[in-house]
């Protein structure tokens, strides 16, 4: 835990700890915007929920400051293995960091996000949940 938080797994390793951990929870922090536009990890095979908190509030990108108590409220608490994605896995790093500080031993962020690194063309899909082959859904 040398960067303030477990650290970090690439998407298949956080799906394989769902497959296997009734423990673990997978928190998507990107906006809403971004849930119902670019699409949304499916958990459904494996009988599991999405929990949907924003870490940053659209359209001013400010931090969310009721992010503990939304999660809280969606209830995850310190027990869980947080695996914490986001569009590439720079908001979910900053999440895991907050919440680690916060008493939650097991934060996760999940590499390249959902949606991978941008490439030369400046496109993105360089990794991440959907290029891994992960179940995802529109919205």
């Amino acid at each position: 835990m040398s960067e303030g938080y477990a650290g970090n797994v690439p998407p298949s390793a956080a799906w394989e700890t769902l497959k296997t951990n009734p423990d673990a929870v997978l928190i998507d922090v990107r906006t809403e915007p971004e849930w119902l536009f670019v699409g949304v990890p499916d958990l459904s095979s494996l009988g599991r929920g999405l929990v949907r908190v924003a870490w940053q509030t659209y359209p001013t990108m400010e931090r969310n400051p009721r992010f503990e108590e939304e999660l809280r409220a969606q209830g995850v608490t310190p027990k869980h293995e947080v695996l914490i994605l986001c569009r590439s896995g720079v908001r979910s790093k900053a999440a895991a960091i907050l919440l680690t500080g916060l008493g939650f031993p097991r934060c996760y962020n999940i590499s390249d996000g959902f949606e991978g690194q941008i490439d030369e063309r400046k496109h993105r899909g360089n990794g991440g949940w959907r290029a891994s082959g992960l179940p995802w859904t529109q919205g």
